[in-house]
């Protein structure tokens, strides 16, 4: 008994030595699951990085300096190509096409790194020239007209061979490159706000839209971006107009009374109508017989 109590003691000191060392290493390995949840979360996050955005909208022709730049933290794989990555490379670049505001600035969206004075001289595409244009809110659609719109131009002058008035379309799928408002002196002395429209053409229709803008008066209309098919017109004088507005009679469809089809069977002529002779006239005899009164009739 002496010897077998002695032994309960170290029993004792074992077990609660083994449980321990149990709680501890579960405790440990608790402990251990949150650091590799975390490690795996971030290898299974993707690649960020940071690079240069607008930090306002920027306009097509302006000069970015230090204020329209800043950085945001974008996935790299999701970058198109030609991102910056230190905004200090942007400082001077000039807009070749408005930038939105948190959109990344990209190369090609940028003139050359030689180019370093802003301005519609800027963003003129190779081989083309800048045209101003001077009108009022009517030419200019009320306002609708902006940069980067493209639009038709119309000429009302007199036409050279027949000195009639005609409205003609001269220039189409013109590109906008600028709009603005300057003060312009009146005959009266006066200073009053004129609308300009500065659009992008080649040196032959600079020619042309100079000339014609000195002869007549200009008028834009606006077009679909997605519309670039051309149109063939002949032109609209007032004697055009009226023809157009005739209308086919008992129908509602405009028609030019000017146009006659060559192979068209002509049509068939009216009958003449024909006169119908008076009815001779007649003699009405009244008379009693048997007491009653017959009418009888007698042609002459």
């Amino acid at each position: 008994m002496g010897r077998l109590g002695a032994l309960i003691p170290i029993a004792l000191a074992l077990v609660i030595a083994i449980v321990g060392s149990v709680l501890i290493y579960n405790w440990m390995q608790q402990q251990a699951v949150p650091e590799r949840v975390t490690e795996e979360i971030r290898r299974e996050r993707p690649e960020t990085l940071e690079v240069a955005v607008a930090a306002l909208d920027i306009g097509a022709g302006e000069r970015l300096n230090g204020e329209m730049i800043q950085t945001a933290e974008f996935i790299r794989g999701s970058l198109p190509q030609g991102y910056f990555t230190d905004p200090n490379e942007l400082r001077g670049r000039i807009a070749l096409a408005p930038i939105r505001s948190k959109e990344p600035i990209i190369e090609h969206r940028l003139a050359p790194i030689d180019v370093r004075r802003g301005g519609v001289s800027a963003v003129i595409s190779e081989g083309k020239r800048a045209v101003a244009l001077g009108g009022d809110k009517v030419i200019g659609i009320s306002g609708f007209i902006h940069p980067g719109n493209r639009v038709d131009i119309l000429v009302t002058w007199s036409d050279p061979e027949s000195q009639e008035q005609i409205t003609k379309l001269i220039l189409e799928n013109i590109l906008v490159l600028a709009t603005g408002t300057v003060m312009q002196e009146t005959e009266q002395g006066t200073t009053s706000p004129v609308d300009v429209y500065t659009v992008e053409v080649t040196p032959e229709e600079a020619e042309i839209l100079t000339h014609i803008r000195n002869q007549g008066r200009i008028q834009l209309t606006l077009r679909n971006p997605v519309d670039s098919e051309p149109v063939l017109t002949e032109g609209a004088t007032a004697r055009v107009a009226m023809d157009h507005l005739r209308l086919k009679a008992g129908h509602g469809t405009p028609v030019a009374a000017t146009t006659v089809q060559e192979d068209a069977p002509s049509p068939a002529p009216r009958p003449t109508p024909v006169a119908r002779p008076a009815p001779p006239p007649e003699t009405i005899v009244e008379v009693i017989q048997g007491g009653k009164l017959v009418e009888r009739k007698f042609e002459e």
